[in-house]
């Protein structure tokens, strides 16, 4: 007598040879009794028929434990639900057979696992034919590449994505579970089946029982619910309101912001060549003689896009050159803007803008080769030190002509010092803006510079007082042209009407912006005193000037091309009329002020023939329908409804 398997037995069966019987309930084989295949089928199928005998096998002590908490199982175990769905019944019973009855209800395990093996020996009621057309037709499906796969990824994940934003906000596309947190469902065991409220749960943590209501929040991780007490233990609060899902705002009418720009209707070719080559700045080589403007023109686009290298850099280079300004060198290291100053040796004129990196040893090295350098512009020199200072105005100091930094917090007195007693002769511009340490000692040794026509202190750590900027100007002012004292929140009136209308006649350019003491009579007084003919003028920024220092203003504005009003939000409409009679404006900003309309704007266009700039950001009463002209760029008209 041989035992063999059952499967063995079956795999001979399918063979369609006569064989020895099978004995099924035995499982065993025996060759001494001779059977057909038939014999085989029919005995194996009345083994599977007996579907409602109650048997189980052994259950694993997880399944032991998920049943007493009342979860069911069959949910968990992936092979039982496919069995069900096969069956099309919850209690896994073999169905009948088909009509043709070759395909059965219950699918083998081989059958799901999705191997195929030629033929099943547990399915002996499906024909060859059969297995050799599914066999056939496996073969034939051919595999899908894999980008194919990715495009099929990518058309799904769209086809989510849009679903998700139809739907609302992902953010709160949970809130429904997340708002009844005891009733969801466990995401890693399927569905379960919440307690009722009212019913009694043991608790998960502490094992005590408690009554299951509203406020019950399940355990993390799970399975079972937890007390209110062990709920607080851990952080929850089991009565905190849960957040309501975030409702998406109906689109209402906003504002929108409209620039009129002039631009070129055709561009020169001039200008086409220049973006070519900003465009493609690296594959330059040389830019030959081109022009000091153009070259400064690609330089902007360069700095704007920033763009600018230690490579690309050198095409700006060269002996010829008598003055040198690059818009943003961020990217220039030590090196870099070392080599500047060997490649420039007959420099005289120098701006540097966003020279963050600029050291002690740079500063040092230009003022002992660069031989000729008379004006210097610097902005952002932050890491240069007093030593490095000190070193340069030695070095140039007799020399120069121009001294502008802007933003240095290390520059101190001592440097000021030096830069007096080097330079007070020669001279004539002075920008010492945001730099930290500026106090009202310092102006007195600003006092000794009489040469000066450019003077810019403005936006200091603390502001300058009343009583150390009169005196300077007292003593400076008779040549100064342009004068900046912006940001000095301590100065008031007195500075107008008794240091600049009696001590500076001569100044064209007025910036006394961020002032908040200022008044509007008092500035109507210097402007009614004033004889002096001012070009530029920006009192911006200072809520208290109103109509009254306007009309002041105006009454003596024959040389005036640029005015900067911005924020007198109290100036009526009749004085702002009155700007049209400058005759050589140029460029205006009256932004928030609100009495401006499209009135104002026909006006400017009608009788400021050289007006070439508008901004009335903050004018609500502006609108898209405002009077334009052919030149000028009209900057911040306001849209009440959105389109």
């Amino acid at each position: 007598m041989f035992n063999w398997p059952l499967r063995i037995v079956h795999d001979f069966c399918r063979s369609g040879r006569n064989v020895t019987r099978c004995h099924v309930t035995s499982r065993t084989f025996s060759p001494h009794t001779k059977t057909t295949i038939s014999d085989c089928e029919t005995s194996t199928m009345s083994r599977r028929a007996t579907g409602n005998n109650n048997v189980r096998g052994p259950s694993s002590a997880l399944t032991s434990f998920l049943r007493d908490q009342g979860i069911d199982t069959r949910a968990v175990n992936t092979w039982t639900r496919r069995i069900e769905e096969g069956n099309g019944g919850e209690n896994g019973q073999a169905g009948p057979s088909t009509s043709n009855g070759n395909s059965r209800g219950n699918p083998s395990r081989r059958q799901s696992s999705g191997v195929d093996t030629g033929y099943n020996s547990e399915d002996l009621d499906r024909d060859d034919a059969q297995d050799e057309k599914t066999s056939a037709s496996a073969k034939g499906k051919k595999k899908k590449t894999k980008a194919q796969s990715e495009k099929e990824k990518a058309k799904a994940k769209a086809a989510f994505d849009a679903k998700k934003r139809k739907r609302g906000d992902s953010d709160y596309e949970d809130d429904d579970d997340e708002d009844n947190a005891y009733t969801a469902p466990s995401k890693a065991l399927g569905h379960v089946k919440a307690p009722d409220i009212g019913s009694f749960e043991n608790c998960a943590k502490c094992d005590k029982r408690f009554t299951v209501t509203k406020y019950t929040i399940p355990c993390n991780p799970p399975p079972g619910y937890l007390c209110h007490d062990c709920a607080k233990e851990i952080g929850e609060d089991p009565f905190k309101k849960r957040a309501t899902p975030r409702k998406k705002r109906a689109p209402v009418d906003r504002r929108k912001v409209v620039n009129f720009e002039e631009k070129e209707a055709v561009k020169g070719l001039a200008t086409m060549c220049i973006e070519i080559i900003s465009k493609h700045i690296d594959d330059v080589e040389a830019l030959g003689d081109i022009g000091a403007v153009n070259m400064i023109n690609i330089s902007k686009i360069i700095s704007k896009n920033r763009k600018l290298t230690p490579e690309n850099v050198l095409l700006f280079y060269g002996p010829e050159n008598t003055t040198l300004t690059l818009h943003d060198v961020t990217c220039l290291q030590t090196p870099a803007l070392t080599t500047l100053a060997s490649l420039n040796p007959n420099l005289q004129a120098l701006r540097l803008d966003f020279c963050g990196r600029m050291v002690d040893s740079v500063l040092e090295y230009y003022g002992k080769h660069l031989q000729h350098l008379t004006r210097i512009e610097l902005l952002g020199p932050f890491l240069v030190r007093k030593e490095g200072w000190l070193q340069f105005l030695n070095e140039v100091g007799d020399r120069l002509q121009g001294f502008l930094i802007f933003q240095s917090p290390r520059f101190d007195l001592s440097c000021l010092e030096t830069l007096v007693n080097r330079s007070s002769e020669s001279l004539t511009e002075l920008r010492l803006a945001e730099v930290g340490r500026l106090a009202d000692e310092w102006l007195t040794h600003i006092s000794s510079l009489r040469s000066l026509t450019f003077l810019d202190l403005s936006y200091p750590s603390q502001s300058l007082s009343d009583d150390a900027v009169i005196p300077m100007i007292a003593n400076i002012g008779q040549r100064l042209e342009h004068l900046d004292l912006s940001g000095n929140i301590a100065l008031t009136d007195n500075v107008l009407t008794n240091g600049i209308a009696v001590h500076a006649p001569a100044i064209r350019t007025l910036i006394m912006s961020d002032l908040e003491l200022l008044t509007d009579e008092g500035v109507s007084q210097f402007f009614g005193a004033y004889q002096s003919t001012l070009s530029h003028i920006n009192f911006s920024r200072n809520h208290d000037l109103s109509s009254d220092a306007l009309l002041a203003l105006l009454s003596n504005a024959e040389a005036l091309t640029h005015l900067n009003i911005n924020s007198w939000k109290s100036t009526s409409n009749e004085a702002l009329m009155e700007i049209a009679n400058v005759p050589r404006l140029e460029w205006v900003d009256f932004g928030w002020c609100r009495e401006v309309d499209d009135f104002v704007i026909k006006a400017l266009m009608d009788n400021c023939e050289n007006l070439s700039v508008v901004k009335c950001f903050g004018c609500s009463a502006v609108t898209e329908n405002c009077p334009k002209r052919r030149g000028v760029s009209i900057f911040g008209v306001e849209s009440h409804v959105a389109t």
